[in-house]
């Protein structure tokens, strides 16, 4: 398992060298506060990844997986951070293709992260991490299609948004819902409740981004990066925190019997 950090460390180190490297080439403007925010949020990435490998050891084994998605998630997204600062200080373009890229990869994972938490101390049925994934991905594909003009973006907004809402409804009423009220874990219970705010609250940024965005206007292309932006800074790290967190305390207790 050690071999396996560090192997995931220096993987991330070098992704984190080459891509500074090739940033190196481009000036950020200090009234750029687009191409800013892109810096910002790559820095975060990188040293929640970072944090998140070097800390999986020290949580039990059933809380390993999720620390290891929760690195992977800040991982990937750093990555693409680093290509959509490139092209928007580069050429002043929204770097949309890029960012579903990072989105159809890094959602499903935080989707993921349900079934791992409540796996690591119940028996869940399979169908219900199919549920989620299904849902995580209609919600980007018909975001991506009425943000790139592949499709009418007020339809495809009532697409994404349904999923978005039927992701709650799982989480809240459905399968994964009842599998964490029936659960005796409080850790496992914390998690799920505070992630479960997460996808709530933070992630109603970005549907709300795209209807101001793409549908009643009043958000220009500079506004609706920074606001993503944010979001993701927000959401995918304080999403591994909280999963950190409670395996800490979880790890704690069960040391203390």
């Amino acid at each position: 398992m050690k071999k396996l950090r560090l192997f995931a460390l220096a993987t991330v180190a070098l992704f984190g060298v080459t891509s500074t490297a090739n940033a190196a080439t481009t000036v950020l403007a200090t009234n750029d506060f687009v191409g800013i925010t892109f810096w910002v949020v790559s820095m975060g990435m990188i040293a929640s990844t970072v944090f998140f490998f070097a800390e999986r050891g020290t949580v039990a084994q059933a809380w390993r997986p999720s620390g290891s998605v929760a690195g992977v998630v800040t991982g990937v997204a750093f990555v693409h951070y680093m290509y959509m600062r490139g092209i928007w200080v580069e050429t002043g373009e929204t770097p949309t293709v890029y960012r579903y890229i990072d989105w159809l990869i890094t959602v499903p994972l935080q989707i993921v992260e349900f079934y791992l938490i409540l796996s690591a101390v119940n028996k869940v049925p399979g169908s219900m991490f199919w549920r989620l994934l299904v849902a995580s991905l209609v919600m980007l594909v018909f975001g991506y299609l009425g943000e790139a003009g592949y499709m009418s973006a007020l339809f495809a907004f009532i697409i994404a948004t349904a999923a978005w809402i039927y992701i709650l409804f799982e989480l809240f009423s459905g399968a994964a819902g009842k599998a964490m009220k029936k659960s005796g874990n409080k850790a496992m219970k914390t998690a799920f409740a505070a992630m479960r705010m997460i996808v709530t609250v933070g992630w109603a940024i970005y549907p709300l981004g795209y209807l101001f965005g793409y549908l009643l206007g009043g958000v220009d292309a500079n506004a609706l990066n920074i606001i993503y932006n944010l979001a993701d800074f927000v959401n995918k790290i304080a999403f591994g925190l909280v999963i950190w967190s409670c395996a800490m305390q979880n790890t704690a207790i069960s040391r203390r019997k």
